[in-house]
């Protein structure tokens, strides 16, 4: 059956008339429908009740994922079910974190006692870089490191490093150590990251599952001259290492396969943060017991996921929602919004995650949908995104947005004479700007507050514009590790619900192609000054203007 002709999909189409018939202003003075539009999880909160939705809406949409089988597909992905019939792969992020007592099958292979193994290695490995016991090529300690990768490879280190960076905890634990990434071929961002670092202290990891990635390789073989340059042919073993599965290679590239962290064809790559993609780099950083909590709170909400009644259950009501929002209720957009600015990768790393996934116009069969999938990501911390794009958000387009704020902030700061703390001015907009785009301001309040007429349709706030509100103790490697695995889910859901893959990403590799052969006309006129040919003639004409 299409998914359109689902009881529950009809149902909420035809809700979406009804629904419009109703203002968030209204919905948000019913303090039984605000009440039961909160669920939580091991300090995570999250209150639904900005959103345009009444208690018949969360019904419909709770039927609509029993009449996909959520429940079964979700299982399935626990299961090791190769649940990516794209690829014939299956989707196991779960497993990285899993505990060792777990045991998730996979053609005969218990998929976590080999995550463990590799685990058990970034363990040794990183407390040998950390000691000091593992020198460099002058003798030297090596204290910082460069993470070259892109993508997935990238960003959810990324995510998580910034996060990190200024908890007390973990910032204790990286004293004397620096830890940069380089992602972009441009060679601006080698120059970047490679400012003020010594060769003779600094350990580089490679991370790229194929060893094959046009960036990263070409970024990798860039550093390896910088290092070759001070400190001689042999310094690649010493300073050099990789996360890849292509050990030929590997060692061709001259890096020690005792070196080599290995992962899996089960993690995607925008899911791969918790696998030695992530863990390497994180390790050496922050030490290895910091990041043994941040995949235990990944963990715990993975067991959420997968135990907690749907009418219960974080991301499976984010998910919801956000198909309700996006499909039913015609929002192309989603904005993050952090009141956190060590969340300030946050938006980044989601926008992969997401729409990497969910950006699909055909189903899990290959038809194309009828209805549009996927959302468009974006964001910034509180309250710099206040004085961005919050207008628009306001009194523009509506988009559909996640506060994500703290009781305690990792950085507590007062003056003497302010009325509040630091982390309480932050909080008092992250409390006031959800209420602000839900309930809005009215003409009538306008003229009340003796605004002039010829102003009041400029300061008149239409309201009506849903969010979530996410409510958490404290940003460190635990809740850090139980955002990533709320958002991660959150996306699987929606896919599940759409009835599309979101573990491919079939859309990267056109541009890849074509590339190539760009690049191979770049190179052809460059030494044997060919002639550009095979382009459309506006492709043809501005590269003869670049080659000029």
């Amino acid at each position: 059956m299409s998914m359109t002709q689902k009881p529950a999909w009809k149902a909420l189409a035809q809700h979406t008339g009804e629904i419009k018939r109703t203002h968030l202003s209204e919905l948000m003075l019913d303090a039984k429908r605000c009440a039961s539009m909160v669920a939580s999880h091991d300090g995570v909160v999250l209150d639904y009740s900005r959103q345009i939705a009444t208690p018949k809406t969360i019904k419909l949409l709770l039927a609509l994922a029993k009449q996909v089988g959520l429940q079964n597909s979700l299982k399935a992905m626990a299961a090791a079910k190769k649940i990516n019939t794209t690829e014939d792969r299956a989707v196991l992020h779960i497993a990285l974190r899993a505990d060792k007592k777990q045991r998730i099958m996979l053609d005969g292979e218990d998929t976590v006692a080999q995550v463990h193994q590799v685990l058990k290695q970034i363990k040794a490995f990183s407390e040998r870089i950390r000691s000091g016991a593992w020198k460099g090529a002058t003798g030297k300690k090596l204290t910082d490191v460069v993470a070259i990768g892109i993508g997935g490879s990238y960003l959810g280190p990324e995510f998580v490093y910034e996060a990190l960076r200024t908890d007390p905890a973990a910032a204790k634990a990286a004293k004397g150590r620096r830890l940069r990434f380089l992602a972009n071929v441009d060679p601006i961002d080698v120059t970047r990251a490679l400012d003020g670092l010594d060769p003779a202290t600094t350990l580089v990891v490679v991370i790229s599952k194929t060893f094959t990635t046009a960036e990263t390789t070409l970024n990798a073989k860039t550093v390896r001259q910088w290092l070759v340059k001070k400190l001689g042919a042999d310094a690649v073993a010493k300073h050099m290492v990789a996360v890849s599965t292509n050990l030929k290679d590997v060692a061709a590239f001259g890096i020690d396969l005792k070196n080599v962290f290995g992962f899996w064809d089960w993690v995607g790559g925008r899911y791969s943060v918790c696998s030695a993609v992530g863990v390497v780099p994180l390790a050496l950083q922050y030490g290895f017991e910091q990041i043994e909590q941040f995949l235990a709170g990944a963990r715990s909400m993975d067991q959420h996921l997968l135990t907690a009644p749907l009418e219960k259950n974080l991301p499976v009501i984010m998910g919801l929602l956000g198909v309700w929002n996006a499909t039913f209720q015609g929002h192309a957009t989603r904005a993050l919004l952090p009141y956190c600015q060590a969340l300030l990768k946050l938006a980044p790393h989601i926008q992969q995650v997401d729409m990497e996934s969910n950006g699909k116009r055909v189903s899990i069969d290959g038809k194309v949908l009828p209805y549009e999938t996927g959302e468009i990501n974006f964001g910034e911390p509180g309250t710099n995104g206040q004085h961005s794009f919050y207008q628009l958000v306001h009194q523009g387009r509506v988009v559909p947005s996640d506060f994500i704020g703290f009781k305690y902030s990792q950085q507590a700061q007062s003056l003497k004479g302010e009325p509040v703390s630091n982390h309480d001015e932050l909080m008092a907009n992250f409390f006031a700007q959800p209420d602000a785009l839900a309930f809005g301001k009215t003409e009538e309040q306008c003229r009340a507050e003796g605004i002039a007429e010829k102003l009041i349709p400029h300061k008149v706030f239409a309201g009506n514009r849903p969010s979530n509100v996410l409510l958490l103790e404290t940003l460190n490697a635990y809740s850090t590790g139980q955002l990533l695995a709320l958002y991660e889910h959150r996306t699987i859901v929606q896919g599940f619900i759409w009835g599309i893959n979101s573990f491919d990403q079939w859309g990267v590799e056109l541009g890849k192609v074509l590339a190539k052969q760009v690049r191979t006309q770049l190179s052809a006129s460059r030494t044997k000054k060919a002639k550009v040919a095979g382009f459309n003639p506006a492709t043809t004409a501005m590269l003869k203007r670049y080659l000029a």
